[in-house]
């Protein structure tokens, strides 16, 4: 009853701006129903529209100006039929990663519930309500205008009359939602093991050996799912957020620099919302979410960063003797229920065929096995995941409608409390020079003591600290999540127990735990589930070392933090190539490749700008040498994050040995490729999805580059393959990149999309902004609306919604 109490008083709430003078905001029968489109340099599209129904209806219609053909795609991911167009053995977009088809459209089959997410719809506020309309018939109305002889125009090449392209649903943009929120939180990382679990054979006998569980390879499997050390592999953002008593001014100050992919559906997308009298936000969206996700109006900027949180746990489940589709809870059996689902394949010849299977539940979720890392279906115990984030995604909308009407990072704050399934951290700053900081994703509601209580068995238990994975007791009901009237969902941590820190100087995140916000604040009585003080970012560090120099300077600008960010100082490098360089002088270096090693080090300026000369061979030798125990002089203390670690341990002969063997491996890679060991950085990286020339700086998570790039695919087959000729294809990294600062008549912000407006490679916008970024320039964003007016190419495009 509070939380419906709750989501009436937003409704209503959301309204209040836009009744006096719109009629209903939402967007309901008669009045205007025009949406009006303006693009300003880059084709940053500004929407204005008379209520939100008709705003998601000119945003959809432009969104899908740009990138149609990969939106019909990702319709045919949500239905569940890339198997039915594609065949089963292809792979598709999962997430961040790549599975296949048969596996991404069963998985879609397990999680997705079409009548539970219309329920959700029905029940959702009449905001949310209205912009899924608005979407569904924009998209569909760009479709109608660009299909068939009779409107003179067509779809681009690469989804030109191919079958698979058909009009948006209502359920598709829901399952949409849902499955977002799966793929990037939690569930998704299971996908195979929810699909592979299956009972153990009939008269398997009951004293089979339990396999043994493989701390080592369940922490690699969770690396590889992005749900432990994330940063490690690319997963993440910067956010600084500088208050009064830093900037020139005394307003508030922000960067977001949000590290994402450049591929795909998750592309970031720039856009300008006006609903006159209701909000005026801009910023950033993500695929078909109808909202500004990071942005800014004329009173706030808001960025996230992925926060390392726990969004799931898992359940062991005692099993009923000689039945192993049943388990106990506090001694009494219950029985897993079982789901058969379904799936259209294409064969060779054309011809398409169902397929099915098995998957079961639990009171705590489904049943999901992992045999590499021994959590598998025995008789006697089996494992259930709980998602936090397998939830009602639908009040989303109402959480970032009130981001984009937020006038302070109060409002901010409590926004936050209508984001149920996030894995984000959101940083903030005001017009009145106020900073904020909130652990704002989606933790399910676990403390010391229900830990310390519901242990499970201790392989299992020794999963949390070895692999991030939270296991408790599944045959005792007490051991469910916590329950607090004050959460906005049963089972989550509610807003007011979130980590928060709200200060007047600077506050940032490297998607590590509140523990680095800054160095002056120390949170107490948090959930485990929040992280620990364990620096898993190379990132943090360098931010808690450059920031503190930026404020040094004197009043904090925002040219000041544009060149912070894009010096692009190789952190580790700063910490540890001294120590190298020294013993390049010497007369212990083993080799003509480390002495060649040596030498292309000693031209590199330490940075990864595009002229920066031998950075790579840096690189490639910290891939290696990252990885070498003791491998540091002075060893990371958690307590001075800002001047540790340092140095090498280059006295100790077996750790030299190893590190002289990573600077070999470094050179090899490098001559086998036919690079030269001094080639500028920029003359490797390119970005994946274009062949145009365009050098581009930036460096690895790994080595600390506040500014980062990456080729995910070069990284995890570097060991197998070696360094490609064609250097790094980035496809992850800096993306939509903001800085916020505040005057008298509202937003004084520069950004820019590194990967441009557009994935069709026909449009002027597929490839613009690739230059600005190798260039280093940020464009001013036109926020205002005689800046729309004197920025804007093209023609305005007026859409009336029926």
């Amino acid at each position: 009853m509070e939380i419906l109490t709750k989501r009436a008083v937003l409704a209503a709430a959301v309204c209040v701006a836009g009744c006096a003078q719109l009629g209903p905001g939402v967007g309901t029968s008669g009045g205007d129903r025009t949406a009006t489109i303006q693009r300003t340099a880059y084709g940053v599209a500004h929407i204005v529209a008379p209520d939100l129904e008709t705003l998601a209806y000119g945003m959809a219609y432009a969104y899908a100006q740009d990138n149609v053909c990969m939106s019909a795609d990702h319709l045919v991911t949500v239905r569940g039929e890339r198997s039915r167009y594609f065949g089963d053995t292809a792979m598709g977009a999962f997430g961040l990663r790549r599975l296949g088809n048969a596996h991404i459209d069963l998985f879609v089959a397990a999680t997705v519930d079409d009548a539970e997410l219309a329920r959700q719809a029905a029940a959702a506020s009449p905001a949310a309500r209205a912009l899924e309309r608005g979407y569904v018939a924009g998209y569909n109305r760009f479709l109608a205008d660009h299909q068939g002889a009779a409107t003179g125009r067509s779809l681009p090449a690469a989804c030109r009359g191919q079958p698979w392209v058909q009009p948006m649903t209502a359920a598709d943009f829901r399952r949409d939602g849902r499955l977002f929120a799966a793929l990037l939180g939690g569930t998704g990382a299971f996908a195979e093991g929810l699909l592979g679990a299956r009972p153990p054979e009939a008269g398997k006998a009951a004293a089979t050996p339990a396999p043994v569980i493989d701390v080592a390879q369940a922490a690699d499997w969770m690396r590889q799912a992005g749900l432990f050390d994330a940063p490690n592999l690319g997963v993440g953002s910067n956010a600084w957020a500088f208050g009064r008593s830093t900037t020139a001014g005394g307003r508030g100050m922000l960067l977001g620099n949000p590290h994402y992919s450049w591929t795909g559906v998750h592309r970031f997308w720039q856009v300008h919302l006006t609903v006159p009298g209701l909000m005026d936000v801009m910023g950033a969206s993500i695929g078909s979410f109808p909202l500004v996700a990071i942005g800014f109006n004329k009173d706030v900027a808001w960025s996230h960063t992925t926060s390392p949180g726990t969004r799931l746990t898992l359940h062991e489940l005692a099993l009923v003797p000689g039945d192993p589709t049943s388990y106990l809870v506090d001694g009494r059996p219950e029985k897993m229920v079982a789901r058969q689902i379904s799936h259209m394949v294409k064969a060779a010849d054309g011809t398409v065929a169902t397929q099915s299977q098995t998957v079961w539940r639990t009171r705590w979720g489904p049943v999901v096995v992992n045999p590499r890392a021994g959590l598998t279906w025995t008789p006697q115990r089996a494992y259930a995941l709980q998602d936090a984030m397998a939830a009602d995604h639908q009040r989303a909308y109402d959480g970032y409608l009130e981001l984009a009407r937020a006038t302070s990072v109060q409002d901010v704050r409590q926004a936050l409390r209508w984001l149920p399934t996030t894995f984000n951290s959101t940083i903030a700053a005001d017009r009145a020079g106020e900073v904020l900081y909130v652990d704002s994703s989606t933790v399910p509601d676990v403390d010391a003591a229900l830990l310390d209580r519901c242990k499970p068995s201790a392989a299992a238990a020794a999963l949390r600290a070895g692999a991030g994975l939270v296991v408790l007791d599944g045959s005792r009901a007490d051991c469910q999540w916590r329950q607090d009237a004050l959460s906005a969902r049963p089972g989550l941590i509610p807003l007011e127990r979130l980590p928060q820190v709200q200060r007047q100087d600077w506050v940032q995140n490297a998607n590590d735990s509140h523990v680095f916000t800054h160095p002056a604040v120390r949170l107490q009585g948090l959930s485990p589930l929040h992280g620990d003080d364990r620096i898993r970012s190379v990132r943090t560090g360098a931010a808690l070392v450059q920031i503190p120099e930026l404020v040094a300077r004197g009043p904090v600008t925002l040219p000041g933090i544009q060149q912070q960010l894009f010096a692009n100082r190789n952190h580790i490098a700063e910490l540890v190539l001294p120590d190298l360089l020294v013993a390049c002088s010497g007369p212990g270096v083993p080799s003509d490749d480390a002495r060649a090693g040596c030498a292309a080090l000693r031209g590199w300026d330490g940075r990864s700008n595009a002229e920066s000369r031998g950075a790579h061979i840096f690189r490639e030798f910290w891939r290696e040498a990252r990885t070498v125990p003791d491998r540091y002089r002075v060893a990371p203390d958690m307590a001075r994050p800002q001047s540790t670690p340092v140095g090498l341990n280059l006295a100790r002969p077996d750790v030299a040995a190893k590190l002289w063997a990573a600077l070999e491996v470094a050179v090899k890679r490098s001559r086998a490729a036919g690079i030269a060991l001094d080639a500028p950085l920029g003359s490797l990286q390119r970005a994946v999805f274009s062949d145009l020339p365009i050098p581009l700086h930036g460096g690895e998570p790994n080595e600390g580059v506040l500014n980062y790039v990456i080729d995910r695919t070069t990284t995890a087959q570097m060991a197998s393959r070696g360094l490609p000729a064609v250097g790094y294809r980035i496809e992850h990294g800096t993306s939509y990149v903001q800085t916020v600062g505040f005057d008298d008549r509202g937003p004084v912000a520069h950004g820019l999309l590194t990967y441009g407006q557009s994935t069709n490679p026909d449009s002027p916008h597929a490839t613009d902004q690739l230059r600005v970024y190798s260039a280093k320039q940020w464009p001013r964003l036109p926020f205002h609306a005689d800046e729309v007016s004197r920025d804007r190419i093209g023609d305005v495009l007026r859409l009336t919604r029926p």
